[in-house]
């Protein structure tokens, strides 16, 4: 009886311990960035071609859903524009989103970001970026109690542009990389 008192004893604490690790792991760590980034796009030909732009914009996860960045007026700035894109307030309108999660345990971030930038002057030049899966990556400092803040993140996949047809050369595609740091910012 003593024995089968001590495997009960065992076995509930095999199940409780169980429970316990189980329930971490639903946590998420909560993480925000509000970092500027670098966009380098390589591929398309002529005006389409090598395009660079900074872009500034808020994200918070949530852990599961979608969300939208939150991008100021003039939270984007080519380096390079050319006949594709003018710079400066009110010529440039953005939007955008993304989905990613921290693990609790690792403070690695992985997801996924869209961005889409329109041209006002010239109008109607459209840019669409889009990250591969998981192609959104990064750290966080965050706890499963306090947000974080992304940090080297990094987001890779592929980009279209396409032109309301003023303008020759405006369309193109392509892959880019876009990087929290210029350090680590390099061609896909």
């Amino acid at each position: 009886m003593k024995k089968f008192a001590i495997l009960m004893l065992l076995a509930l604490e095999l199940a409780v311990c169980g429970c316990a690790s189980n329930t971490l792991n639903n946590f998420n760590t909560n993480t925000a960035s509000t970092a500027q980034w670098e966009a380098n796009l390589v591929g398309g030909t002529g005006p389409a071609s090598a395009l660079t732009f900074l872009a500034t914009f808020n994200v918070q996860d949530n852990g599961t859903a979608t969300v939208p960045l939150d991008i100021p007026s003039t939270g984007i700035s080519f380096i390079n524009a050319g006949a594709c894109f003018a710079n400066g307030v009110n010529v440039l309108s953005a939007a955008g989103n993304a989905t990613f999660s921290t693990n609790t345990g690792t403070g690695q971030v992985t997801g996924q970001l869209n961005l889409t930038v329109t041209s006002v002057t010239p109008a109607g030049n459209v840019l669409a970026l889009t990250s591969y899966q998981g192609g959104l990556t990064g750290t966080s400092n965050g706890t499963t109690t306090t947000t974080g803040t992304l940090t080297n993140g990094v987001v890779v996949g592929t980009w279209q542009l396409t032109s309301s047809g003023n303008i020759d050369g405006c369309t193109g595609s392509g892959t880019f990389v876009m990087c929290q740091s210029k350090s680590t910012c390099s061609p896909p």
